[in-house]
């Protein structure tokens, strides 16, 4: 039997979907710290399965203002993916390529915005990659699109694109540590939702169904 919508999917494709974001993290933590010239580990990322008010209030609330990048997946998976960046992932990696010392969002310059944006860029290569490699899939992803604005209205882009198949969506959780220092730790926020038909082909090619 085919998922019909993300309500669908059990602990076994959680299962997957945590080695996905397991291998995904991995690369995009590799790729980040060669970037920014020092270590980045992460650990190990929280996969869940999640409604749009709870993905609201897990990302500190509809007023909570956050980076957001928007990216399109085309190909043989079809959807779309979204980081949402809190302010200590943007001071991370704004001080670590700019020396810019981020106190808030109104700060963030046009530099800055084209060096989060070449940070979207590489993460969504090191998802896409780790879902590539690991179901032999084709995928391309979009140039991504770069705002600064409150959770309420950046979830309104999935919420009308995916409200009439699910309520549903996939939440990834990542935090990275930028060295011995506590003060360097920074955590991101994925949200995945692929099409439904997408959906089902990445399943059938790990050798799952429902």
């Amino acid at each position: 039997m085919s998922i019909d919508k993300i309500d669908n999917l059990n602990e076994m494709h959680i299962d997957v979907l945590r080695e996905l974001g397991n291998i995904g993290s991995g690369n995009a933590a590799t790729s980040i710290s060669a970037m920014l010239s020092k270590p980045v580990n992460i650990s190990v990322p929280i996969i869940s399965i999640v409604d749009y008010n709870q993905a609201t209030e897990m990302l500190g609330g509809p007023e909570n203002t956050l980076v957001g990048l928007l990216l399109m997946l085309e190909g043989d998976v079809r959807g779309i993916m979204m980081f949402l960046l809190e302010k200590d992932f943007a001071h991370l990696i704004l001080n670590s390529l700019l020396g810019q010392n981020l106190k808030s969002f109104e700060e963030v310059d046009e530099m800055g915005l084209s060096a989060l944006k070449e940070i979207g860029n590489i993460m969504a290569a090191s998802y896409v990659n780790a879902i590539s490699s690991m179901t032999g899939m084709s995928i391309d992803i979009s140039v991504p699109e770069i705002s600064i604005d409150m959770v309420g209205a950046m979830l309104t882009v999935p919420l009308i694109h995916f409200s009439s198949v699910s309520d549903k969506l996939i939440f990834i959780q990542d935090k990275f540590c930028g060295g011995t220092d506590s003060a360097e730790d920074a955590q991101s926020h994925i949200l995945l939702l692929p099409e439904v038909d997408s959906l089902n082909n990445m399943m059938e090619k790990l050798g799952l169904s429902i």
